[in-house]
């Protein structure tokens, strides 16, 4: 629909659940276990993911599939848990506080304490926001 805005009129509610769902065991899943198809199967074509704390913006499912394989490249293990969901099926939306435990290649583990907010169309993931606790983890990849 053409009138779409976050959070805005005219949404679709689904159940409660969908959206915990959809957070942890299809996207948090497919990242921690670098599944790239399983995490971008959660992205409507024309999504939009914007690392708040840098302002780093990825416009477009390929964008973002690229930020995702420098990811899976420069980390070697990734783990989200912890998490304290908050959804309103009202304006198709979820925020997400989180642990992130990530170690880079060769290097000692980081701990984050991150918060996503998803917008959701059509069921999938359409503008997603994530607030950092320490430096952008999620650089631009080689589109």
């Amino acid at each position: 629909m053409s009138d779409w805005s976050e959070g805005g009129s005219g949404q679709a509610p689904l159940p409660y659940p969908f959206y915990i769902d959809i957070v942890t065991k299809r996207y948090f899943d497919g990242v921690d276990n670098k599944n790239l198809d399983k995490v971008l199967n959660c992205f409507t074509p024309d999504a939009v993911l914007t690392e708040v704390t840098s302002n780093t913006v990825h416009e477009g499912r390929e964008a973002i599939r690229a930020m995702f394989v420098k990811l899976f490249a420069d980390f070697e293990q990734i783990w989200h848990g912890n998490f304290v969901h908050t959804a309103d099926p009202e304006t198709n939306a979820i925020c997400s506080q989180f642990t992130v435990l990530i170690t880079p290649d060769g290097a000692d583990q980081l701990r984050y304490e991150n918060c996503n907010r998803f917008y959701l169309k059509d069921r999938l993931f359409h503008r997603v926001y994530v607030y950092m606790s320490g430096d952008s983890l999620l650089k631009e990849g080689d589109a």
